[in-house]
């Protein structure tokens, strides 16, 4: 059980309430809080002041005013009016992230929400209940309006959510269930919208499901250095040290770790001097990578914990302030600077595979891996396919969140789209993983025709918990099965520490 504060929500409880289903309870003090903040709003609608998104309208609409007996619609209108996303829905997973995540920030008691709606997201999350949610149609500011209407649908019993892989009403969930939809006071609705939490949803799988296939590129390299009798040498500490980053060092460090024991790999003199960057400066190269995981873990985890809406109510509502804590550049950047570091992951993967398969390059390995070469293609078209993928994230990394277009008659006129850069870095991850399955298959049989015998104890399982569901390459068959495979089992993991110091 997971207690939500509002305060101090990190990333391993998050992949334990996205990947194993953690439940969560909420903080009895942040309860008080959000209360304190509810009565504030009351007190404002019934002493008939003026306040933006209680009794007024959105946006450039904020000057119009609202009588009380019509706050209600006001909510139900700007739901509905908002929640005009498009295209395939954000995955079941995103989904049920952004729901913690939204009630997470609401119970800072900043929002002047009801309990009873965050007790209402906590049970959403505890039985499983994920709202279907466009994935397209944010721009980053105010906030992921769009997408968190969606969300916001479902507690007033419209919209839909998912349920083994399909979609049903959310008025049959709660008919169901047995429980009324909720009927939103004023503010409630704005409260709801007006947050980041779509593309920080999509950033924090984005960020679990990269740092799994940041280990996870160690050691398909480790296994590729056997299979093409790679130096360990540009792996001494000392070369590492010598430069000063410490995620170079620990790169360096696992990959002697996976190395351990193999009568592959060679040292300097002993067939070449060096290697080629791609495998001397793994250290170099996906050390940098983990930078900027460690960059981005912590901006998520600071936007995890923030009031993200407006207006924010402080003092007991003595003190309500309109301001812009729902625009999503911090976010923005940290998604575009995750999109080239794991392009890059993907990049020095695919110049491995060509080492891999290419007669000139692959130290006395068949051309192109093939049983017969000329009769039989081998693993040819899978750098193909890699080249492919990587041109393709060279793409999808030109950042999001250079461009801005005003919106709302220009009121809004700066917007981060940092939606925009959170899926892209999700496709990218993606992508990166099924060039690092080629690496592996080629890998797995670059080392078998080595003899896996004389791989390192540590890869001689990863070798044999592999060849358990793609085999060797006896005969060309379909390899987009095998590639399939392996991007599939090396996405399972992101749900466990298996890679974890």
């Amino acid at each position: 059980m997971i207690l939500l504060t509002g305060e101090n929500l990190n990333i391993e409880e998050m992949r334990s309430i996205l990947f194993q289903n953690e439940k969560i309870e909420l903080d009895k003090n942040a309860l008080i809080r959000v209360q304190n903040s509810r009565e504030a709003v009351e007190r404002i609608v019934k002493e008939g002041r003026t306040v933006y998104g209680i009794n007024t309208g959105f946006g450039k609409f904020s000057d119009v005013s609202i009588n009380e007996e019509d706050v209600r619609a006001l909510q139900l209108h700007l739901i509905r009016s908002h929640a005009c996303g498009i295209g395939e829905p954000f995955e079941e997973r995103v989904s049920r992230a952004m729901v913690v995540l939204r009630l997470n920030a609401l119970l800072k008691g900043f929002s002047g929400i009801r309990v009873d709606v965050l007790e209402r997201l906590a049970y959403m999350v505890n039985h499983s209940i994920h709202p279907v949610i466009p994935s397209q149609g944010s721009l980053g500011a105010s906030g992921d309006l769009a997408p968190l209407s969606h969300l916001a649908l479902v507690l007033v019993g419209e919209g839909f959510v998912w349920r083994d892989g399909q979609h049903i009403a959310a008025s049959d969930l709660w008919t169901e269930h047995a429980i009324e939809p909720l009927v939103l006071e004023a503010k409630e609705g704005l409260a709801l919208i007006n947050g980041t939490q779509a593309m920080t949803a999509q950033g924090v799988v984005n960020w679990l499901e990269a740092e799994t296939l940041a280990y996870q590129s160690e050691w398909i390299a480790a296994m590729t250095m056997e299979a093409l009798h790679g130096i360990t040498d540009a792996f001494h500490p000392a070369v590492h040290k010598a430069r000063g980053y410490v995620e170079q060092v620990d790169v360096a460090k696992r990959m002697l770790v996976w190395l351990e024991g193999s009568q592959l790999v060679t040292v300097q003199g002993q067939k070449r001097v060096q290697d080629a960057y791609s495998l001397r400066c793994i250290p170099q190269i996906h050390g940098a990578s983990w930078q900027v995981l460690g960059y981005v873990k912590e901006k998520l985890e600071i936007e995890m914990n923030a009031a993200t809406d407006n207006p924010l109510i402080f003092e007991d509502g003595e003190v309500i302030i309109s301001g812009g804590n729902f625009h999503g550049q911090p976010i923005a950047f940290a998604m575009d600077f995750l999109k080239i570091a794991v392009a890059e992951l993907a990049n020095v993967s695919e110049r491995r595979i060509e080492r891999l398969v290419n007669p000139y390059l692959n130290e006395g390995l068949p051309p192109f891996l093939s049983p017969q070469p000329g009769l039989q293609s081998g693993a040819m078209i899978l750098q193909y396919a890699a080249a492919s993928l990587v041109s393709e994230n060279k793409t999808l990394a030109h950042p999001a969140s250079v461009d801005s277009i005003p919106s709302s008659a220009n009121q809004e006129d700066h917007v981060s789209m940092g939606t925009i850069g959170a899926r892209h870095a999700g496709t990218i991850i993606q992508n990166a993983r099924r060039v690092l399955a080629i690496e592996t298959f080629c890998a797995l049989q670059g080392t078998e025709y080595r003899g896996k015998e004389k791989m390192s104890p540590s890869l001689q399982d990863k070798w044999k918990e592999y060849r358990t569901f793609t085999p060797s390459i006896d005969e060309d068959r379909i390899f987009s099965i095998d590639i399939e495979r392996i991007s599939a089992y090396l996405q399972k993991e992101t749900g466990f520490t298996t890679y974890l110091n």
